[in-house]
């Protein structure tokens, strides 16, 4: 029974560390107010995880670490160096596995679908901070200083997940029309969160998935409309109402509200395919994605009974 140590508790967190718990290893929280899971297996700690010396030690022991934090869209800049920092000292020092959630900010805008070899050349300020992440843990891991990897997926599919479908299968299953600043008709890769955590948790637990990053298993990509025409369908919910949002509304709403102007630089994600390759993990480890149709089953019945994401 290996001890695994995870930062952060949101759906990500929360999804690796109930898959843990669940086959019977221990499992360790750490969140800045103690937060997490209720569960025999899973440990909840308070801890500040930016502070290296008490991360190491609450990491002491452990097969793999595992970077499940997200801090604020508008705090990337200042947030993420001292954490990301911190996290890779822990794993230096203690030799647990490094497993960070990534994300497809770093490539940028691509024409095509992405796969683990398309560059990372996103100009944005979101996109540099998660390249500089990588980069400096992909360094240690070369120099034998660490053992890393990391996995990313695209928007996220599942109960409590703050992503594009929140803005609209909740509006789908009431009736209500839903505006969102998309393509409706443009094909879009969705990542289903119990997914990202079955490939955090192969790629921290074989050695197979280390030195290099790996893409989610996803379901293939379909649009805003046609995701929202299946969720009414399998809901027995009203035809879906959909609206798109100008560019230009999404603007100026970014002069008072920090989360909107943070969207500007990811809105080439919305206007046009946005398509991921999750074709190599499949093949390499096994791991296939869920249907799209069983995951927004499990998302529709999560909603209508909903449920705290600490028990």
């Amino acid at each position: 029974m290996s001890l695994h140590v995870i930062v952060g508790a949101g759906p990500v967190g929360t999804a690796t560390a109930r898959l843990l718990a669940d086959r019977g290893d221990r499992v360790r929280v750490v969140t800045r107010r103690g937060t997490g899971l209720a569960h025999p297996g899973v440990e909840r700690v308070a801890a500040d995880a930016a502070d290296a010396d008490r991360l190491a030690t609450l990491t002491e022991g452990a097969a793999a670490l595992y970077n499940c934090a997200n801090p604020a869209y508008h705090r990337w800049p200042t947030d993420w160096p001292p954490l990301a920092a911190a996290l890779l000292t822990a794993a230096e020092r203690t030799g647990a596995v490094l497993a960070t959630v990534g994300n497809l900010y770093g490539y940028g805008p691509v024409d095509g679908p992405m796969t683990e070899a398309t560059p990372l050349a996103s100009t944005g300020t979101k996109g540099q901070v998660r390249n500089r992440m990588w980069t400096d843990a992909l360094a240690a891991h070369r120099a034998g200083r660490a053992r890393v990897t990391e996995v990313r997926g695209s928007d996220y599919l599942g109960t409590g997940a703050n992503s594009l479908t929140s803005m609209i299968i909740p509006r789908v299953l009431a009736g209500r029309r839903a505006v969102v600043p998309v393509d409706l008709a443009a094909p879009h890769s969705f990542t289903y969160v119990p997914d990202v955590a079955r490939t955090l948790v192969t790629a921290a637990t074989d050695e197979r998935a280390w030195g290099r990053a790996w893409h989610v298993p996803s379901a293939p990509a379909v649009s805003v409309r046609e995701l929202a025409a299946r969720t009414a369908a399998l809901a027995g919910a009203p035809a879906p109402k959909l609206s798109r949002l100008p560019y230009a509304a999404v603007w100026l709403a970014g002069l008072v509200n920090p989360m909107a102007r943070e969207l500007r630089e990811t809105a080439y994600q919305f206007d046009r395919p946005f398509l991921l390759d999750s074709t190599a993990f499949t093949a390499t480890f096994g791991v296939a994605p869920t249907p799209l149709d069983d995951a927004l089953t499990e998302v529709i019945a999560g909603l209508r009974t909903p449920v705290a994401a600490g028990r």
